[in-house]
């Protein structure tokens, strides 16, 4: 057992990300059955969808499992109080600042991670009582920092000014990956991208299968006026581009952007017009599997190249 696994009770070191049209019950109840920590994507639910999947997953899974919650989200107040009176056990947090929520939630007897992209937000973070941070690199997908520092500098970077648990998430996707964010100063992992590209993700499966063909170079981080988010460079994205070389105002960028552009790219399966987020790690993915396998996997190679680490000399 690690810090990671004593603070949520599980078996791995792995958290699936809360990831928008990914993240549904049925994701996070198989990753928390699998020994990981399973979490429910609140950032793309209404309030009474959020409750029905909270429900289903208390039926599909007795492990622990917890809740991303984006704290610019509308209807914040409602959906806290959704997960206190579901009885849910973990909060992860994002895109907000800690302190607003996190003595509430902890009142209630909840366990709340947020998450960061810098050392000075990690510091905050911890100033706020949280119980861990996760430290997110810029290879991730989806909304990033603005900071643009890669998980290799930023984790021995939080590291060296933290005393709560951590966790690496931002270009990881495999057991090598584990375990060169642990030997960095990590105590545990969330991963993303690998499970947007599972079975039980609740994305469509032409999205899943677009992450398969994304190889190096086939995304590109974007939107920095808004929210920074990195995207699969297709149709939409070059439209971005093309409207970037007018230098268009925000209001031009929030035009373009509409609403429910990921909702159509990552969950309605348009990879055309759609909006679709993925990490650079999508190059490394070459398979669409069950959750249960993709962390056997996990575990099998992050066991064999610590034996391997353990043998190098020079």
């Amino acid at each position: 057992m690690n810090k990671i696994t004593q603070l949520f009770k599980i078996q791995y070191p792995i958290i699936q990300g809360g990831m928008i049209w990914n993240s549904g019950y049925k994701l996070a109840s198989a990753v928390s059955n699998a020994g990981g920590l399973g979490l429910i994507g609140a950032g793309s639910m209404y309030p009474d969808v959020l409750r029905e999947h909270i429900q289903k997953c208390k039926k599909a899974t007795d492990k622990p499992f917890g809740v991303n919650v984006p704290m610019l989200y509308p209807n914040i107040e409602e959906i806290i109080q959704i997960i206190i009176e579901e009885e849910v056990k973990i909060v992860f947090t994002s895109a907000g600042n800690p302190k607003t929520w996190t003595s509430y939630l902890k009142e209630k007897g909840i366990t709340v991670v947020h998450v960061v992209s810098s050392s000075k937000f990690a510091l905050k973070a911890q100033e706020a009582g949280v119980d861990a941070v996760v430290a997110e690199g810029f290879e991730a997908g989806g909304h990033n920092g603005r900071e643009e520092t890669t998980t290799l500098t930023l984790i021995p970077m939080v590291k060296e000014q933290i005393r709560i648990p951590l966790i690496a998430a931002g270009g990881i996707a495999s057991g090598r990956g584990m375990l060169a964010a642990m030997i960095l100063g990590a105590d545990g992992v969330q991963m993303g991208s690998r499970f947007a590209a599972s079975e039980e993700s609740s994305s469509h499966d032409n999205f899943k299968n677009v992450i398969l063909e994304t190889k190096e170079g086939d995304t590109q981080l974007t939107l920095k006026e808004l929210a920074p988010v990195r995207l699969i460079k297709n149709k939409f994205f070059n439209d971005i581009q093309d409207l970037y070389a007018k230098c268009p105002t925000p209001e031009e960028l929030k035009n373009l952007l509409g609403r429910a552009r990921a909702k159509r790219g990552m969950f309605e399966g348009d990879l055309v017009e759609g909006e679709l987020e993925i990490g650079q790690i999508a190059g490394l993915i070459h398979e669409i599997k069950p959750v249960s396998a993709i962390i056997e996997d996990i575990m099998a190679e992050f066991k064999s190249a610590a034996v391997e680490a353990g043998k190098l000399t020079f």
